[in-house]
């Protein structure tokens, strides 16, 4: 049976050459996802910018700065976690990404979220949150712990506002730091739920279960 390492690196090798949609075409590099596969963290964004589309990794822009500077206020840093997008390709102009876009990259970030098997994802923006969470309102559900996903296969989500998003308005930035720092409260409380010592905090359970299909 192939180890997790060899897993996510067929998807890495197969993200590179995908022609699924034709985002492709106008880009320069796939833009994988990149971090530590054993890591109890996973952090999910929208897609691509230019500088993610130049070096082909992900977050290494102005908002990956941010995104480090978060990482730094909670004793982590980059090498700790799982960084990754739903879209593998930046869109034009760093326009939403569109619906056939985002089903044909559905199924490489399904298959390295069960391969890493992270603890919490972490979900930056309304696009991400909602991959996991169709009915979710970032202004309404950003830093809430919630169980989201698709069928038998759930997730603890914790959606948090983009870092670009956050870089453009003030109240935003604020708001945005302030969940932050209970990442790491969120994840010692997940932690100790599976070892059995306490409880975790109960997860917000949507109410419509027709969430999107994560093909797991």
């Amino acid at each position: 049976m192939p180890d997790k390492k060899a897993i996510i690196t067929q998807i890495e090798s197969n993200v590179r050459v995908c022609k699924k949609c034709e985002l492709c075409l106008g880009t320069r590099n796939a833009v994988p996802g990149e971090g530590n596969i054993d890591t109890k963290i996973a952090f999910v964004g929208e897609a691509p910018g230019e500088t993610e589309d130049l070096t082909g990794r992900p977050f290494v822009g102005r908002a990956g700065k941010l995104l480090e500077k978060g990482l730094e206020k909670i004793g982590y840093n980059r090498a700790d976690v799982w960084i990754g997008n739903i879209i593998k390709h930046r869109p034009p102009e760093n326009r939403d990404p569109l619906p056939d876009e985002i089903a044909a990259c559905e199924g490489y970030l399904a298959m390295q979220l069960e391969a890493i098997a992270p603890l919490l994802v972490v979900t930056l923006g309304r696009f991400s949150m909602n991959y996991f969470f169709v009915d979710g309102k970032i202004s309404r559900d950003h830093g809430r712990f919630i169980k989201a996903g698709a069928g038998s296969k759930k997730f603890n989500i914790f959606p948090m506002y983009h870092p670009a998003a956050a870089l453009r308005n003030p109240t935003v930035m604020d708001e945005f730091m302030k969940d932050f720092i209970q990442i790491p409260k969120i994840l010692d409380q997940l932690k100790n739920a599976t070892s059995g010592s306490v409880s975790a905090q109960t997860p917000i359970e949507p109410e419509d279960k027709n969430q999107l299909g994560l093909g797991l």
